[in-house]
């Protein structure tokens, strides 16, 4: 893999290509000092200024007394008393917040690649919802995950010249409450033919996907000619798609062929040698409840686990899938 192939899933290159059958998103270019703050783990965990504004956090009651306590979450007393003003950004902030307001009140942010997954838990919805940019930089600021775009972005890359790309941009997505999770797939394309897709949550059987499988194919077989394959170029990667109710096809992401990218109901292996001779293409969903994937409940993103071969979660997986397996042939599987 190169790092032009790596450069192309970056969501302010391919966005405006695929705008008009895409998430509503709304980029900015952010400024080098919010990216040293994102980076800056040697002090005390400092938010914004905006943070202290009183509709940064609506329920929160405002408290003078608190207010060093809230400002550092890390750190000895001593650090407290002699730490630096909460950092400002007044131009980004007032951006992002003319942003969500077009964008209906609620978006979920992202960097070039990655969003901030792993630090959902953070949110008072559990979810990356963000109403306001105080929000945003928490989730941000608390993420591990980010570290990947930040930092390691090209490790995989034959021809890596950085370990970062020269600027980072804040992508905010319009935020959907309705979405269905049973109609996220993961689309592989390779040699720029469409070999593969798959279910994109593997942790639960959705009864609805058999019922509508081939024509959900159709859909993404359809959009994949007409839409994606002569606009991203690409030889080899991989793209998420979301079906609407109406059956509109919306592209989500796109991500590089292997590296960081989850291959989900497959392995790198098998679709390196799938054919994908004409239109033939191998869609994979979990066709029972045996057939579900463990949920994995650890703070890296699920995208960004080392799964690839003697790793300890490739082992993991091997065994949950014996274990599957052996429960399937077992005669009490069917009682």
């Amino acid at each position: 893999m190169k790092e032009d192939e790596v450069n192309r899933c970056q969501i302010q290159e391919w966005f405006p290509k695929f705008k008009s059958v895409s998430i509503k998103t709304i980029i900015h270019q952010l400024p080098e000092s919010f990216i040293q703050y994102l980076l800056d783990d040697t002090g005390p965990f400092l938010l914004p200024q905006s943070v202290l504004n009183e509709d940064a956090f609506p329920n929160r009651i405002h408290n003078p007394v608190d207010e060093q306590d809230f400002q550092v979450l890390e750190g000895s007393d001593d650090e407290a008393d002699e730490t630096s003003p909460p950092p400002s950004f007044p131009e980004l902030e007032l951006k992002v917040k003319e942003s969500i307001v077009a964008l209906g009140g609620a978006v979920f942010p992202k960097l070039n690649w990655s969003g901030p997954k792993d630090s959902a838990w953070m949110s008072t919805t559990g979810t990356l919802c963000c109403t306001n940019s105080s929000e945003i930089a928490l989730l941000f600021r608390s993420s591990d995950s980010l570290v990947h775009d930040l930092c390691h972005a090209y490790d995989s890359c034959q021809d890596k010249s950085s370990s970062r790309p020269q600027n980072f941009f804040l992508a905010l997505r319009k935020w959907y409450p309705s979405l269905k999770p049973d109609m996220e797939f993961r689309c592989f394309v390779r040699e720029q033919k469409l070999v593969g897709i798959s279910q994109r949550e593997v942790t639960t059987f959705y009864p609805i996907l058999l019922e509508k499988k081939n024509d959900l194919l159709l859909l993404m077989q359809g959009f994949f000619n007409n839409y994606v394959r002569t606009r991203f170029e690409s030889e080899n990667y991989t793209f998420d798609v979301y079906i609407t109710k109406d059956e509109r096809v919306k592209v989500v992401d796109f991500n590089p062929w292997a590296s960081f990218t989850l291959s989900l109901l497959f392995t790198w292996d098998e679709l390196e040698v799938i054919n994908g001779e004409g239109d033939d293409v191998e869609f994979r969903i979990v066709e029972d409840r045996c057939g579900v994937r463990p949920g994995l409940k650890t703070a890296v993103p699920y995208d960004y686990l080392d799964t690839s071969a003697g790793s300890g979660w490739d082992q993991f997986l091997r065994n949950a899938d014996e274990e599957l397996r052996r429960q399937t042939r077992s005669p009490e599987a069917g009682a």
